[in-house]
């Protein structure tokens, strides 16, 4: 697809210095951003990119000259895409219900299925990390305790996860969890009969017209289901646009809209005033109220869509393993919707 240069800001209901606006967000609170892609009703009106330090799954790339061939890690926005792939292959009759057990599809693990309470643990529970099993990502990824990087160095990932220890009843309490994003994610292949790249681009990507794309693999040498996908920024805002359009994207359907309907549905508080529904963030703007959804990941990327204003917008940036990292994506939503006219 050829590429077509933004419209100007005043043609999308904002106003002309928006551009100039992020630029100067990008000198403070949105320190490290690399780049910011948004489109009003499937049109680009902004669109920025800056030069970087950058890296690929943690492996230094130097400093990087970003725009709108250069591919960029995603992080945990891929915990969101692999949802949408379930939901996909769940329409297709090639993954379980979501309220089967889990371990009824993890048979290799009897010892761990003779235990009634880990019996009890559901494709549910995990697409909306409320499994009840210890895990720490608050530390950083850094840190070999932290619950994604033990999982990554651990012999067996699956098992790593589901015999972590019982802390909660399933269902009753959120914890974020990389690990409830590979048990999905292993479904998922296992479903499709291919890889989890592969499995994107015949579902997902190739129908929205991606082809640039990268799915970086862990440490068993299968894809990083929760955090190895890369993206070029348009191509992440395809993918909001794609949820705009409520599960079609230029005239073609392509994510069941039902599954877009469960998976946006507020199903646990995350204890920070948002909300988590099938491996997706929701809120409310503070401004008109308007709610939004989101695709979040480590070092500032960001997917947004606030149906309510026809809006979709990706962040990229490069704050990796900060713990306020979340303030570059969020500084740029409030300059996008302070412009608006």
């Amino acid at each position: 697809m050829t590429y077509q240069e933004p419209i100007d800001p005043a043609a999308a209901g904002f106003r002309r210095d928006l551009a100039e606006r992020i630029d100067r967000a990008a000198l403070g609170e949105a320190r490290g951003l690399h780049g910011v892609v948004a489109s009003r009703g499937g049109r680009i009106f902004l669109e920025r990119y800056y030069v970087a330090e950058d890296q690929r799954w943690g492996v230094p790339l130097g400093r990087v000259a970003f725009g709108p061939a250069v591919i960029h890690d995603m992080r945990s926005v891929s915990k969101s895409v692999v949802s949408l792939l379930y939901g996909i292959l769940l329409e297709e009759g090639l993954v379980p219900p979501v309220g089967d057990s889990l371990l009824a599809h993890y048979t290799g693990y009897p010892d761990l299925a003779a235990d009634p309470r880990r019996k009890a643990l559901t494709i549910e529970h995990a697409l909306t990390m409320t499994l009840g099993l210890e895990w720490n990502e608050t530390l950083p990824y850094s840190d070999p305790r932290n619950g994604e990087i033990a999982m990554e160095r651990a012999p067996d990932r699956y098992r790593y996860v589901l015999e972590r220890p019982i802390v909660a009843a399933p269902g009753t309490r959120w914890c974020y969890s990389g690990g409830a994003t590979t048990l999905i994610a292993h479904l998922v292949t296992r479903g499709s009969g291919l890889g989890l790249l592969e499995t994107a681009r015949s579902r997902l990507l190739g129908p929205l017209g991606i082809t640039a794309a990268d799915w970086v693999a862990g440490s068993n040498g299968e894809a990083a289901g929760a955090s190895g996908l890369r993206l070029l920024p348009r191509d992440l805002l395809k993918i909001g646009e794609m949820i705009l359009g409520e599960g079609s994207w230029q005239g073609r359907r392509i994510v069941p809209p039902d599954w877009l309907r469960q998976s946006l549905k507020p199903r646990a508080q995350t204890g920070d005033g948002l909300e988590y529904g099938y491996q997706w963030w929701m809120g409310r703007l503070q401004r008109a109220r308007l709610p939004w959804y989101a695709a979040f990941g480590n070092g500032g990327q960001r997917l947004t869509v606030v149906p309510g204003l026809d809006l979709a917008v990706a962040v990229t940036a490069g704050r990796y393993n900060e713990m306020d990292a979340w303030k570059v994506p969020v500084s740029v939503m409030s300059e996008i919707i302070g412009a608006l006219a």
